[in-house]
């Protein structure tokens, strides 16, 4: 019998991507996408399986109670797989209360229908269901520049340093509590910073990439050396592919690449892609240092070993070849790009990015 999958945040960036590797690794299966189409969230990423009969769309608010109980009422979910999420670093610390209700009182309403939908009787859920809860690194806090051998391991303590942060650990501690408490089958991935297609260009490469192909400023906080790991969208979806269906219930597992780079080297790469590849003008002119972001961690360094030893899952995509791919992508679907952004908004978030 075909399992059905509730992605939320199925439409955007990494939500879309995992859709697409789902239908095109498995033939018996059912995904239902539930997003609420924020500015982030474009359907155009699914185009190629909206006509599928294995997908269905439903546009629905996660802190909508009715509504996403209506979804589970609909359809007969076996995984909830929750990408939903305000993720902009920069935002958060604006407008900090935004976060709060979608990465906690969504997560939260999401635990809570889950949890109704599959009790069977005290303590006893129907066979086979999973809530996955898809978080960050970023709980974790920061590591020391000076420390190249100290890595977020699955038992440190969280430490969160933005408004951003703060809601998905928030959103971590709720997963764990429903599990301690009314013994909901779950997992939790912390994965490091993804990159790869259909990234909303607010974000660090694609926004770096679209001002350079326009000669802007390319902003860079502080020194730029702030370090991130590098994970490839699609070996993210395989970890968590690998997650729900092997993962030991109740487990926290960490995605990384072990792909650390420092935000002026990505910066210098897209440079120098477009400069030997699409316009020869461009140049580290271009560049053009910013007062850094409040709590900006300076490193984040992701072990992976547990994920890898206990699934045997492995990131496929070397960082070399994964920007080009990604930078390539972006240069060959500029259409989707003017589509996804409007000059307005563009116009507020130029000088400033989240690397995630």
């Amino acid at each position: 019998m075909a399992k059905t999958y509730l992605v939320t945040g199925g439409a955007g960036f990494i939500g879309s991507n995992f859709v697409l590797y789902m239908l095109k690794k498995y033939d018996d299966i059912r995904i239902v996408n539930v997003d609420k189409l924020t500015y982030a969230g474009n359907l155009e990423n699914l185009k190629s399986v909206e006509d599928d009969p294995r997908y269905a769309f439903r546009q629905v608010d996660i802190c909508d109670r009715e509504a996403v109980k209506a979804v589970f009422d609909e359809f007969d979910v076996d995984y909830v797989v929750n990408f939903a999420a305000e993720s902009h670093v920069d935002r958060s610390i604006a407008n900090p209360q935004a976060f709060v209700e979608t990465n906690v009182d969504g997560t939260v309403n999401m635990l809570q229908c889950a949890k109704e939908a599959w009790l069977t009787g005290d303590d006893t859920y129907k066979d086979g269901v999973k809530y996955l809860q898809v978080s960050t690194d970023e709980v974790y806090g920061t590591l020391s520049l000076d420390r190249p051998d100290e890595f977020f391991v699955e038992t440190r303590p969280l430490d969160p340093h933005s408004p951003y942060s703060a809601s998905k650990a928030s959103a971590d501690f709720f997963v764990k509590a429903f599990g301690d408490t009314y013994k909901l089958p779950y997992n939790i991935t912390r994965c490091s910073n993804n990159y790869g297609p259909y990234q909303f260009p607010e974000k660090l490469i694609p926004l770096m990439l679209n001002n350079c192909l326009q000669h802007r400023d390319l902003p860079v906080y502080g020194d730029g050396m702030q370090v991130r790991d590098w994970l490839y969208v699609e070996d993210h979806c395989k970890a968590i592919d690998m997650v729900i269906n092997d993962g030991v219930l109740g487990e926290v597992y960490n995605v990384g690449g072990h792909n650390e780079r420092s935000n002026i080297f990505i910066v210098e790469t897209i440079i120098d892609y477009v400069k030997n590849n699409v316009d020869p003008e461009v140049g580290e002119q271009l560049i053009k240092h910013v007062t850094d972001r409040k709590g900006h961690d300076r490193r984040y360094g992701i072990d992976p070993e547990k994920i890898k030893r206990d699934l045997g899952w492995y990131p496929e995509t070397k960082f070399e070849d994964g920007i080009k791919k990604t930078i390539a992508w972006y240069l060959d679907n500029q259409d989707w790009v003017a589509n996804v952004v409007s000059g307005e908004y563009m116009n507020y978030y130029r000088n400033m990015y989240s690397e995630r």
